[in-house]
């Protein structure tokens, strides 16, 4: 996953073949009877006041759980600024860039005459990471969170960009691919056209097919930019702080258009 690549279609190690839909069985031709469609699309008064009063059981359940979810991130202290956000943003290395409703976030920083660019995503808590290597662990225990991670570098004295796809759980990054793209604008824009030009460009090799010392050099390379535990653990965090909120967020809206 180069940085401007959407976070959810990350490059793997290996390619996966897709397969095709089989194909869906043609509808009837044979003409059905009018008295029948008739029917079908009639709406009684009864039917009606089915649904109003389904409406008030639906709205009146998602209160509930707003309810819940409200007093719950009162009791946690999550429903203010959380301690490790705080902290943070005393620190003053990275910029955190989140819109309330997006969910991707992105943090920057500057390093020297490069600029520094993290993507992650909170949908990656709603998709969690399947361990295909370890089909033998205990399907009761939760795995612990895989959040995909893009990294991009841009210099002022070239054109190009540095990306690097990043797998990031318990408090650890573990490189997955870096690729180079000779346009900062491919390497970096977030746009569909620039999306199609990656995906036909040469991504680089698995980052476990380098040479050892290779791999340890780009590793010291990512942590002297702050690609580090530190980071790796933030991430976690706010994705589930963030997400939280996004979801009580939600309830709220649902529950107003369902009333309305």
């Amino acid at each position: 996953m180069s940085a401007l690549r959407p976070i959810r279609n990350l490059v793997a190690a290996s390619t996966r073949l897709c397969r095709s839909s089989p194909s869906l069985p043609r509808p009837s031709l044979r003409a059905t009877k009018t008295s029948t469609a008739t029917r079908a699309f009639s709406v009684s008064p009864r039917s009606l006041e089915d649904k109003t009063s389904l409406n008030v059981t639906l709205a009146r359940k998602l209160n509930d759980e707003l309810e819940y979810e409200v007093r719950t991130a009162k009791e946690t202290g999550s429903d203010g600024t959380p301690d490790f956000l705080k902290a943070f943003r005393k620190e003053g290395v990275w910029e955190l860039h989140d819109t309330p409703g997006n969910d991707e976030i992105f943090l920057t920083r500057k390093f020297g005459d490069e600029s520094i660019r993290v993507m992650f995503s909170i949908a990656d808590l709603q998709n969690p990471y399947e361990d295909e290597e370890h089909p033998d662990e205990d399907p009761n225990k939760e795995p612990p969170p895989e959040f995909r991670v893009a990294l991009s570098i841009t210099k002022s004295g070239d054109p190009g960009a540095l990306n690097a796809d990043l797998y990031c759980t318990e408090g650890t990054f573990q490189p997955a691919i870096m690729s180079f793209y000779k346009s900062a604008k491919i390497g970096q824009e977030l746009s569909i056209e620039s999306d199609f030009a990656r995906r036909t460009l040469y991504a680089g090799p698995p980052f476990e097919m380098l040479d050892l010392a290779l791999q340890e050099n780009f590793g010291q390379f990512l942590q002297e930019r702050g690609i580090v535990g530190q980071l790796a653990v933030f991430v976690e965090e706010y994705a589930k702080w963030k997400e939280q909120r996004e979801y009580i967020q939600w309830l709220q809206d649902v529950a107003k258009f369902i009333e309305a």
